[in-house]
């Protein structure tokens, strides 16, 4: 392999290395809004059947907002 072509492939892979960090983002892209796509499909076949899982645990509220719905509750009111 001469001078010439070494200095050639090393170019045509520097042009290729560029090429690929060039598109690379818009592939990586694609598949990001292909795999939303897919889990937004999947969520409204979900609703078209109707079988939603519920939550097996209880509703009461938090420490915390019992806290600040008796704080919100002990406003003033000014006359």
């Amino acid at each position: 392999m001469t001078t010439a072509q070494t200095a050639g492939l090393i170019a045509m892979l520097a042009v290729l290395g560029m090429f690929v960090l060039l598109v690379l983002p818009s592939v990586i892209g694609i598949v990001h809004d292909r795999r939303i796509d897919r889990q937004i499909r999947e969520a409204q076949e979900r609703d078209k059947t109707g079988t939603q899982k519920s939550s097996s645990r209880s509703t009461v509220p938090s420490t915390a907002t019992w806290y600040a719905d008796g704080r919100r509750s002990k406003k003033l009111v000014s006359s």
